[in-house]
């Protein structure tokens, strides 16, 4: 099986990495498109900004194939953020997949934005969650995020409920860091990577 890892200048790839020798995966960190397109999964991580991301995609011809990819996708961090339609980060318009706007989360004193830390999610719809304990600890590092919308497969609660993963066709997104989720997130990829 061919996994491939989208090069987008985007940092934490190093720990999606480990996360993947760990479960036994081979796989590829390339941004050319016959690689990419003829993988047997795709792994879209991230830490970043999302203008200076999709910069890099629009310069590589990537925000039109990621888009029509055909098989498993699964963005994770600024990757799911990317895969939404808009993001409030600098006024980026992104890649459209799923048909929702990222938002700020909202000024409160109660609670600091970032959101950084374990918090568990819940409300699975996904087969990528078999196997999860309910309420699941993963770990989040993010001050955007996609609303609850049709696409949401997970919930999770900071500020106010937002969507910790989403689904649509062969697309799936986590909001969260799996490759740094301890049991949960190894989980989450070896579900992803049976699909």
């Amino acid at each position: 099986m061919k996994t491939v890892l989208i090069k987008y200048n985007a940092g934490n790839v190093q720990s999606v990495m480990y996360a993947l020798d760990r479960i036994g995966a081979s796989y590829l960190w390339t941004d050319d498109e016959a690689e990419i397109r003829s993988a047997d999964n795709v792994i879209f991580p991230g830490v970043g900004e999302a203008s200076t991301a999709m910069n890099y995609l629009r310069a590589k011809g990537l925000d039109r194939v990621i888009p029509t990819l055909k098989q498993p996708v699964l963005g994770t961090c600024i990757g799911m953020q990317l895969m939404c339609r808009h993001s409030e980060e600098n006024n980026t318009d992104c890649l459209g997949i799923f048909d929702v706007d990222v938002k700020r989360f909202p000024s409160t004193t109660a609670l600091k934005v970032p959101h950084v830390g374990w918090n568990s999610i819940s409300d699975y719809q996904s087969s990528l969650t078999d196997g999860l304990p309910d309420q699941a600890y993963v770990y989040f590092v993010h001050s955007y995020r996609a609303p609850v919308c049709p696409y949401t497969i997970a919930t999770c609660d900071y500020i106010e409920p937002f969507s910790a993963m989403l689904h649509r066709d062969n697309f799936y997104a986590a909001q969260f860091h799996a490759e740094i989720s301890g049991d949960a997130g190894q989980r989450i990829l070896t579900n992803f990577l049976k699909l």
